[in-house]
């Protein structure tokens, strides 16, 4: 099958573009394969480089090794060790260099008692109904005062864009968190055993505190959190966040009390539900797919 399409792009004209990402490569290149004037085999692979003037001799990598490994530098990152030898007028190779040598001789490494960093891999869920993958989160809405808040916790449907739950709290707690939580079961009619169900949320105290992980456990739900400090990965919280506060009528002065901000969100909730068209689901709207 690869050898088709490798065919079917070296003979076809215009090429797809569909077939170029399917193959990983550029437009650009399949016209260099094309073209008369260079040869039908890769040449970049059989090329001869020159060696660089500035390439390390086994002498100086030698004697990185050996620096990095006495008494005085052995706990020191290169980026301490390079500065401490030019305070001292040595000069071997550079930061970059000391960093390359030692990874290629398997000598850098985590040190320290603090925990070795570690990459979170993306949190990624694919909901083909409703009720499978919820999202929620916290926003702040403006008081009757510079720097009186209120708070907006709220669960959005992957599916269907449907707001599952919603309320709004003087402060921002894991306890508040899980009542909204067994309020969005309740309003869903969700009763344990049913099908799975994944909670996605980001890195927030009140998404990991004590009280709303039990009441995950209890409700047999799934939680699952952003990679810390990527807002990315809970984008359709954050974009219905910025749907509310981008309203006409949105009180840009601030809410006079809790009952005026609960008022308004509650129209908000009623537009968004069944009026508001998702262009992401083809212009339906929420409930149609719920």
């Amino acid at each position: 099958m690869l050898r088709l399409v490798c065919v079917y792009l070296f003979f076809c004209l215009p090429p797809p573009s569909s077939a170029c990402n399917e193959m990983g490569i550029s437009l650009r290149t399949l016209q260099r394969w094309r073209s008369d004037t260079t040869p039908l085999e890769d040449q970049r692979y059989l090329a001869v480089h020159p060696t660089p003037r500035n390439k390390l001799s086994e002498e100086e990598i030698q004697r990185i090794i050996t620096i990095t490994n006495q008494p005085d530098y052995q706990s020191l990152p290169p980026s301490q060790i390079v500065p401490i030898l030019a305070d001292k007028g040595v000069y071997i190779a550079s930061e970059s260099s000391f960093y390359r040598v030692l990874r290629k001789r398997d000598m850098q490494h985590h040190r320290g008692r603090s925990k070795n960093p570690s990459r979170k891999p993306i949190s990624t869920h694919c909901a083909t109904g409703p009720n499978q993958v919820w999202m929620w989160d916290i926003t702040w809405l403006p008081g009757p005062a510079k720097g009186i808040y209120f708070y907006l916790y709220l669960i959005l449907d992957l599916f269907s864009r449907k707001i599952i739950a919603w309320e709004i709290w003087l402060e921002e707690s894991a306890e508040n968190a899980s009542y909204l939580v067994r309020r969005g079961v309740m309003s869903e009619q969700r009763t344990v055993p049913f099908k799975p169900l994944v909670l996605h949320s980001d890195n927030g105290s009140p998404m990991k505190g004590a009280s709303l992980l039990e009441t995950l456990y209890q409700l047999g739900i799934t939680p699952s959190r952003s990679r810390p400090r990527v807002s990315n990965d809970n984008a359709y919280a954050e974009s219905i966040f910025r749907t509310c506060k981008y309203r006409p009528n949105y009180p840009l002065s601030g809410f006079a009390d809790l009952t005026q901000a609960r008022t308004w969100v509650l129209a908000f909730v009623r537009w968004y539900n069944h009026e508001h068209r998702h262009s992401g689901l083809n212009f339906p709207n929420a409930l149609s797919k719920a």
